[in-house]
């Protein structure tokens, strides 16, 4: 069979969502799947090179990528009323230029962060080092994405939620906040291509309605970071029934967020959701 290679974070959403084929309780007839797990900067660096077959990506990224990458509608993560927050410490205040550490440059985040604080000095870090060069005084601000946003010290404090900076962007339209998805290499046949989508999407599915079994499963082999209780919460947020397949608002707010990259002079090119996702209806007709 022809391997697929997958990459995905390391944190507890993408793992979840993709565990159900690493159990074998998903599988293909004509594919096989291998994956590798990396922070989602670096997964979008290796989606700009084409590495991966298919790779979690930020939406943020995939304007930059459309020529040799489709969408796919399985396995996103959107905020809705939640999403990354802008940490700093307590009773800091900060200034126009203040110094912030972001996840990526590519992320979802650092787009909106940049429409909002166009002045602030940026780095960029692994994001679990985020919250210690806030602490340390390496930077003045962070924001946090994953897992790190159910807890953090005690000596820090959330200046804003991206979800408001979202609001304040969107429109007038109520829209849920787009953070991650999935791409598949365009050079891949289209069957293999709507394959590997079925197979991704049914994984997502019944790791969904398996949640508790699934959950348990991944803290007694310490394939996540979060003890049982915040990784039921984590789960709830981004890997839920709205990850399993993209709805027409979700795609509206998938193409709300290239308009703004577009209109900022981030990407060359405005395009759409909906003409780069994988047609399924191909196998359909064919098969008629």
């Amino acid at each position: 069979m022809k391997n697929i290679s997958v990459a995905h974070s390391p944190d507890a959403d993408d793992i979840f969502m993709y565990q159900a084929i690493k159990f074998g309780w998903i599988g293909s007839k004509i594919l096989s799947f291998s994956n590798t797990a990396a922070d989602i900067q670096t997964l979008n660096y290796e989606a700009l090179k084409g590495t991966y077959d298919a790779t979690a990506i930020s939406f943020g990224l995939y304007p930059l990528i459309y020529e040799d990458y489709a969408l796919l509608r399985t396995a996103v993560s959107f905020g809705e009323g939640y999403g990354p927050k802008l940490i700093k410490k307590n009773g800091a205040v900060l200034k126009p230029n203040f110094k912030v550490a972001l996840s990526g440059e590519h992320t979802t985040n650092a787009m909106l962060f940049r429409l909002a604080y166009p002045k602030a000095r940026i780095v960029y870090k692994n994001f679990l080092e985020i919250e210690s060069a806030v602490l340390s005084g390496e930077v003045d601000a962070g924001v946090l994405i994953h897992e790190s946003i159910l807890s953090f010290s005690s000596e820090l404090c959330v200046e804003r939620e991206l979800w408001d900076i979202w609001c304040e962007f969107r429109g007038d339209e109520s829209l849920p906040l787009p953070l991650g998805g999935m791409a598949v290499r365009r050079s891949l046949p289209l069957s293999d291509a709507i394959e590997c989508e079925r197979v991704l999407t049914k994984a997502v599915e019944v790791a969904n309605s398996n949640k508790k079994l699934l959950s348990k499963m991944l803290i007694e082999r310490n394939l996540v970071r979060v003890d049982d209780k915040k990784l039921d919460v984590y789960l709830n947020l981004y890997a839920n029934d709205n990850s399993i397949n993209m709805s027409e608002i979700q795609l509206k707010a998938v193409n709300r967020v290239f308009e703004l990259g577009f209109e900022a002079g981030f990407y060359p090119n405005l395009i759409k959701a909906e003409p780069n996702l994988i047609p399924t209806e191909y196998l359909e007709s064919r098969n008629a």
